[in-house]
């Protein structure tokens, strides 16, 4: 099972950015998916959390300019993030609760993307 993150990149403040994070491989069934993330010198953070059937929590300082959805067919979730601000550069992680079947027994585990960074320019 991979977890691939795209979409990172340079924007200027108040500018937006669409990530994406794409489950892959022998993938039984795809649980709540989320985006964290890590600026430097930072532990890594919530922003914000999404079930199977859509359900989202955010970070409360992150409400209103974060957006986060997933396409189930697809296995991927997005995070649509508007009016970018330089304390929002960070690198950011996907992270998804998977299912997978070994012979006849579902095995649910934690994965983590490779990351995707976002910098911000003030």
């Amino acid at each position: 099972v991979q977890l691939q993150a795209s979409g990172g990149g340079f924007v200027q403040s108040g500018g937006s950015l669409r990530l994406s994070c794409t489950a892959s491989g022998k993938i039984f069934n795809v649980n709540d998916m989320a985006w964290y993330r890590q600026a430097p010198g930072k532990q890594r953070e919530l922003v914000a959390t999404i079930t199977n059937r859509g359900i989202s929590n955010y970070a409360d300082s992150l409400k209103g300019r974060f957006t986060i959805s997933r396409d189930n067919a697809r296995r991927t979730v997005y995070l649509q993030m508007n009016d970018l601000k330089p304390e929002d550069a960070a690198v950011y992680y996907c992270r998804a609760e998977i299912g997978t079947l070994n012979i006849d027994i579902l095995e649910v585990g934690e994965y983590w993307g490779e990351g995707t960074l976002v910098t911000v320019s003030s």
